[in-house]
C-alpha cells in the first residue's frame, strides 16, 4: 500500500518542470503558459488597464490561510492572472506615469529563462554561462558608457539603491579604511545633490553614515547641482576634520530629468586632494541609472542625424549627450536596465571603474568555508548578496543584442520626440505652462491653471515673490484636485494615466512647488496619445470649475 505522502509527491511532480526530457509533460508546461497569457490577452482593450479596475482589500488579504491540501495548477495560475486585474500596462501609449518601460519579448524571455533552472550568480559554481553573460553585459555597458572594459567590472544588483548603497561603501572604505570591520569612527558624509534620489538618505541610513550627513547642495533653475557651492560645503566638512564617503552626480533626476555636471565635480574632486593634501580620493558616483542609456549617442554624428530625428530632437539628445559622456570620469556607475533599458524589474546593473576597487568589500576565505571552491569567477566574496538571481543579467543582455546601438537611439529618440510634442501642446494653450521647459528627456512637467491666470508669467512670480505665496498653494490644490480627478479616470480606463509630483523644486521663499509629471516611455507613443492628455486636464478643468460655481 503507497503511503499517502508518496501519492502527493507523485502528484506534484508533475508540477515541476521534468528533469529529463519529456514531450508529453514538456507540452503541458508550454501550454501553461500560454493558457497564462491568453488568460492576461482577453483582459486587454482600448484602456490603459488589464481588465476591471480592482478594489484593492488588503482586510481580506490579511484573513489569508494557507490550505491543508493542493490545488489543480490551472486553478493557481487563474488566481496568478486575476492578481494582474487593474493592473496599469506600461507600453498603453497613454500611460505616462513614471520611468516604468514596457519591457520587450526578448528581455522577458531572459528574465524567464533562469526562472525555470535557477542559476545563483553568487558563483559560476551555480551559475555556469549564466555568469558569463553577467560579465558580457558588463563589458558591453562599460565600453558602451566609456569605461575600459579590461580593467573596469560589474555586476547585478537588487536596484538603483543598491547601486547608491555600493558606491557609497567603496568611498567610504577608502575615506574611513577598515570601517566594514571596526565599525565607523569618525565623520563621513555624502554629498549630493537636492534633486538626488532619496536613496542617497537610504544608503546613509543603513551604512551607519547617518541621514544627517547627506550634504544636499542646491541646484540651480534646470535642477543641476552648483559645484562651486558643493565645493565650498565640501571644504568646510574637511575643515572640520569630516571625511567624503562619497559625491554622488545625479545623471537623470527622476522628476525633471536634471543631469549634473560631473566634469565639474570631478575638478572639485582633484582641487580638494591637492588643497587638502588627502591620503584618499574621494569616491564619485554617477547615479546614471536612467541617464546611462543616452550613451548610445556618445559617438552619433548629429550633423549627419542619419536617423532622421527632428531639430528639436536632435537638440534635445546632443543636450543629454554633453553630460552623458562624461561619465567615464566616475569611480562608480549605477545603471536601470528595467528603467530606460525596457527590460523587466529587476534589472539593475553596478559599474565600477577599477575592478580593484572591490578588493575594499572583498570577504575572507575563512569567512565562507563552504564556498568557492571550484572556478574562477566568485563574485559572492564581495557582493551585499549572496543569491542573486540571473535574470537581470539575461534581459540586459537580450535587450543589448535585440537593440544595438541604433535600435536604442530610435526607440530614445522617438520618446523625447513625443515629450517635445507634449511641450509644444501644453505651451500652446493659455491654462497650461511647462515647467521645465530647457528639459532634454523624455519627462515634462507642467502646471494648469483656473481661468484668469497669466500662464506667461505666473511661474516666475510664485517662484521669486513671496507675496503670491497664497496664490501658490491654491495653484498646488488645484493641480493636485486635476490630478486627482484624471486619475479617477484613469482607473476606470478612461483618459490617461500620469502622475504628481509635490516639490519639484522649492520657491525662493521655501515653499514647494508641485506638478503634474508626464513621462512617455511607451514605443507605441503617438501624437494622437498627446492629445488624449490635453483632453483629460480639459475634462478636468471643467469638471472643478463646475463645482466650484456651485
Amino acid at each position: 500500500m503507497t503511503s499517502p505522502y508518496l501519492e502527493l509527491v507523485a502528484s506534484l511532480r508533475q508540477a515541476f518542470p521534468q528533469p529529463v526530457s519529456d514531450r508529453v509533460h514538456d507540452a503541458y508546461f508550454v501550454f501553461s503558459f500560454l493558457r497564462a497569457l491568453d488568460q492576461l490577452d482577453e483582459m486587454k482593450s482600448a484602456s490603459p488597464l488589464l481588465g476591471e479596475p480592482a478594489v484593492l482589500d488588503y482586510d481580506a488579504a490579511k484573513r489569508s490561510t494557507v490550505d491543508d491540501g493542493p490545488r489543480p495548477l490551472e486553478q493557481v495560475t487563474q488566481t496568478l492572472v486575476d492578481h494582474l486585474s487593474g493592473m496599469f500596462i506600461w507600453g498603453h501609449p497613454r500611460a505616462q506615469i513614471n520611468v516604468i518601460p514596457p519591457p520587450t519579448i526578448a528581455s522577458v524571455i531572459g528574465g524567464l529563462l533562469p526562472s525555470i533552472y535557477n542559476p545563483n550568480l553568487c558563483s559560476e559554481e551555480s551559475s555556469r554561462q549564466v555568469a558569463v553573460a553577467e560579465v558580457e553585459v558588463s563589458s558591453m555597458t562599460a565600453s558602451l558608457v566609456g569605461y575600459d572594459a579590461q580593467t573596469s567590472a560589474g555586476l547585478f544588483t537588487f536596484g538603483g539603491t543598491a547601486t547608491l548603497l555600493y558606491g557609497v561603501k567603496l568611498g567610504l572604505e577608502k575615506a574611513c579604511p577598515g570601517s566594514g570591520r571596526a565599525g565607523l569612527r569618525e565623520r563621513a558624509v555624502i554629498l549630493c545633490s537636492e534633486r538626488a534620489h532619496y536613496a542617497c538618505l537610504s544608503a546613509a541610513n543603513w551604512l551607519g553614515i547617518g541621514q544627517e550627513n547627506v550634504i544636499q547642495v542646491p541646484c540651480d533653475d534646470r535642477n543641476e547641482i552648483r559645484p562651486c557651492l558643493l565645493e565650498s560645503m565640501a571644504r568646510d566638512i574637511l575643515k572640520s576634520g569630516g571625511k567624503i564617503a562619497a559625491i554622488v552626480a545625479t545623471m537623470g533626476t527622476t522628476d525633471h530629468f536634471g543631469l549634473d555636471d560631473l566634469a565639474a565635480l570631478h575638478d572639485v574632486r582633484e582641487r580638494l586632494i591637492d588643497e587638502f593634501h588627502l591620503d584618499y580620493r574621494p569616491h564619485i558616483h554617477a547615479d546614471a541609472v536612467i541617464g546611462w542609456a543616452w550613451s548610445v549617442f556618445n559617438d552619433y554624428d548629429f550633423d549627419k542625424n542619419s536617423l532622421g530625428f527632428r531639430h528639436r530632437t536632435v537638440r534635445a539628445l546632443a543636450g543629454t549627450k554633453r553630460r552623458i559622456e562624461k561619465l567615464p570620469l566616475a569611480d562608480s556607475i549605477g545603471v536601470d536596465f528595467h528603467k530606460t533599458g525596457f527590460c523587466p524589474y529587476v534589472s539593475t546593473l553596478f559599474l565600477v571603474k577599477d575592478a580593484h576597487d572591490l578588493e575594499l568589500i572583498s570577504r575572507k576565505q575563512s569567512d565562507t568555508p563552504y564556498l568557492f571552491h571550484d572556478g574562477h569567477y566568485h563574485p559572492g566574496r564581495y557582493t551585499l548578496e549572496t543569491s542573486r538571481s540571473g535574470s537581470g543579467p539575461l534581459a540586459a543582455l537580450a535587450n543589448l543584442r535585440l537593440f544595438g546601438k541604433n535600435g536604442l537611439r530610435s526607440l530614445l529618440g522617438h520618446v523625447v520626440s513625443m515629450a517635445e510634442v507634449l511641450r509644444e501642446h501644453l505651451e500652446g494653450h493659455a491654462a497650461t505652462t511647462v515647467c521645465n521647459r530647457g528639459n532634454f528627456g523624455p519627462v515634462t512637467l507642467f502646471r494648469v491653471y483656473p481661468d484668469g491666470v497669466d500662464t506667461f508669467g505666473v511661474l516666475e512670480r510664485e517662484q521669486k515673490d513671496a507675496s503670491f505665496r497664497d496664490q501658490l498653494r491654491a495653484h498646488n490644490d488645484y493641480n493636485r484636485r486635476i490630478f486627482h480627478l484624471v486619475q479617477e479616470d484613469a482607473l476606470k480606463g478612461e483618459g490617461v494615466v500620469i502622475s504628481l509630483t509635490d516639490c519639484y523644486r522649492e520657491t525662493d521663499y521655501g515653499e514647494p512647488m508641485a506638478a503634474l509629471k508626464s513621462y512617455i516611455l511607451s514605443p507605441f507613443a503617438e501624437e494622437q496619445y498627446i492629445d488624449a492628455v490635453l483632453q483629460s486636464l480639459w475634462k478636468a478643468r471643467v469638471k472643478i470649475a463646475a463645482e466650484d460655481h456651485k
